[in-house]
């Protein structure tokens, strides 16, 4: 035998307080101040996702300004005027949907109707829920009115698409934007409304209902009155995921070691047991997107963390872009592995930055201080090119040529001077006579007369092709070790 009187737990557990609202303190703060001050704005304007209290908190203002001893924040349980707000059923608080009275001739009613004084209530509160579906006429005919109303009529707007609310509306309103609640928060909601009914349920449970709630409070609640209607007063993680198909956090945890070892077979075997389970595909890459999210914080947090954060941002960027072809292409199944393969081969490419980094952790310091040069190259101010070129240029030990950009356009520059290249393989410019004892002690010459006379002496070719080809700035003169040609 059914009862008509029940009621679904996310009506019976409406807030009926502000300090009951969850995850919306920056609103209630505000209403608060401006109730206390008495600065109350003729209209409001309600923005956020569904199921994070729009609606509800547009009650509990106008029974905050209403209610026999108001204004003010908290209101008593036994005030007749605040249960008959929260009810419906005072005639000062007239709630309007938007999706069913959007024409331009029920707003002038409206207009005409809120000139008369409240026959209860202190003020006429027109609470007008999902807003932007009003039509442009609608809209229009609503303007004079709510840029100036009667002095006893309040405005609340709600909407979850603000974008498709006029700017001149937006323009008259106090915005207030509603944020998607913290799934933590929702968990401990959901554990308060479990200890009450009598109901035992896991904690991963409440995690898992608290996660494909997406940020609404009145979508987790609808969940766990259907679960509770599936198991009856015990409720396991299980029973969550049989009945939405969901992936459990230790499976989505095994596919992205897959993603980040390149194990294919593995995401092949784990796809086709989500397709035979009916496990739901796009929910699986939300999740992923969670824990790579996750795992990125975590490693940037971490400074001995050896994983590298460019991948897991890659493989973010990729679960994203496929995004909208799992959920809305012809196979999810195939979609969800492309997916994932996308992924897979974004982690493997890798920065240059990254590259760097990597081999200065392998080589030792002392080799580093070995091999850098003493002063860094200056940069060349003749170079007029929008990418600068490199100054600093290799001879190849076996072949005695100037690398070039590409062998068969540019010729063959061979160096035939045999002061340049000693027969240890080395790169060198041998020193006039008058010089050597000058330097004889030292490594590197750089005096610009010295250089200048140096680089005279250079086969024409090969001089002609550096100052030329590579526009090279001569700055200095250092005996290379041959160690380092190798």
């Amino acid at each position: 035998m059914s009862d008509s009187s029940y009621q679904v737990i996310a009506r019976r557990w409406r807030p009926q307080q502000f300090s009951e609202l969850v995850g919306q303190d920056h609103v209630v703060q505000t209403l608060g101040n401006a109730i206390e001050l008495g600065r109350i704005a003729h209209a409001y304007l309600f923005v956020g996702p569904r199921g994070t209290g729009k609606t509800t908190s547009a009650r509990l203002f106008a029974k905050s300004l209403n209610w026999e001893d108001g204004p003010s924040l908290d209101v008593p349980k036994d005030s007749e005027l605040g249960q008959a707000i929260m009810e419906g059923r005072c005639l000062d608080v007239i709630e309007i949907d938007g999706a069913s009275n959007n024409s331009v001739d029920q707003v002038r009613d409206l207009r005409d109707e809120c000139q008369y004084a409240p026959a209860q209530c202190r003020f006429k509160i027109y609470v007008i829920d999902e807003v932007h579906m009003l039509s442009q006429a609608a809209f229009n005919a609503l303007l004079k009115t709510l840029e100036e109303p009667p002095p006893h009529v309040k405005f609340v707007f709600a909407t979850t698409e603000s974008h498709k609310v006029l700017p001149t509306i937006v323009s008259r309103c106090q915005r207030f934007e509603f944020r998607s609640i913290p799934s933590n928060l929702i968990a401990q909601k959901l554990q308060e409304i479990c200890t009450k009914e009598e109901i035992e349920v896991e904690e991963p449970a409440l995690d898992a209902i608290s996660r494909m709630a997406m940020g609404g409070m009145r979508d987790a609640q609808s969940i766990l009155d259907q679960m509770i209607s599936f198991c009856g007063n015990s409720i396991t993680q299980q029973n969550v995921l049989e009945v939405y198909g969901l992936v459990s956090s230790d499976r989505i945890r095994s596919l992205s070691d897959a993603i980040l070892n390149s194990d294919y077979s593995y995401i092949l075997k784990e796809t086709d047991l989500f397709s035979s389970e009916g496990l739901d595909f796009y929910r699986a890459l939300q999740d992923l997107g969670d824990y790579f999210r996750h795992k990125l914080v975590e490693d940037l947090k971490d400074p001995q963390s050896q994983s590298y954060p460019e991948q897991v941002v890659r493989i973010l960027d990729a679960l994203r872009e496929g995004d909208e072809l799992v959920r809305l292409g012809l196979s999810e199944k195939t979609n969800f592995e492309v997916t994932l393969f996308r992924a897979i081969e974004s982690g493997k490419s890798r920065s240059i930055d990254q590259v760097i980094r990597k081999i200065t952790k392998i080589i030792p310091e002392e080799e580093l201080k070995k091999k850098t040069p003493n002063k860094e190259l200056k940069k060349s101010s003749t170079s007029t090119s929008a990418e600068p070129f490199d100054n600093h240029v290799e001879l190849d030990s076996d072949r005695n040529t100037i690398p070039s950009e590409s062998e068969d356009t540019k010729p063959d520059k061979r160096v035939e001077d045999s002061s340049v290249i000693d027969s240890s393989g080395s790169t060198e410019f041998e020193e006039p006579e008058k010089n050597k004892s000058v330097n004889k002690d030292n490594r590197q010459i750089q005096d610009e007369a010295i250089i200048s006379d140096r680089v005279k002496e250079l086969p024409e070719p090969l001089r002609k092709s550096l100052v030329d080809d590579y526009k090279v700035n001569f700055v200095s003169i250092e005996k290379i070790d041959p160690e380092q040609l190798i």
